[in-house]
């Protein structure tokens, strides 16, 4: 009985109590891991006798095992997305700042143009006015 309270006692201080499962949810919109199947629901613990207690051990221990090969799964899963998101947006920063810069060029080489035109025409017209 004593490594049964034990076990439960561990379990639960890393599980926690709450049986009550909220989707993520941001900016309107839910997120679920491909792939993953459902979350398990965590059991019912039923300490009303030494038999229904050891049972209850034995469902929270199962529990457990499949919370974490779901928690595993939905690790993989959120990490591919992240990857991907990340991915997309370095494309669409590098496509921005290029086009940017190319902005930027034409406007410098557009002010070379004009300025180099600009002291050639003044250079011009001083020495027809002499």
């Amino acid at each position: 009985m004593k490594k049964k309270t034990a076990l439960l006692a561990g379990v639960v201080l890393a599980c926690g109590w709450s049986q009550n499962v909220t989707p993520v949810r941001a900016a309107g919109h839910v997120w679920t891991p491909q792939n993953c199947g459902e979350e398990p629901a965590a059991p019912a613990v039923d300490v009303s006798s030494v038999e229904r207690y050891n049972a209850s051990v034995d469902k929270v221990s199962a529990y457990q095992k499949e919370a974490r090969a779901y928690n595993s799964c939905v690790v993989r899963s959120a990490l591919h997305e992240e990857t991907a998101i990340s991915e997309d947006a370095k494309d669409r920063i590098t496509f921005v700042h290029d086009s940017s810069a190319a902005v930027q060029k034409r406007i410098a080489a557009n002010f070379e143009k004009l300025t180099a035109t600009l002291k050639a025409g003044s250079t011009r017209l001083q020495k027809a006015a002499q």
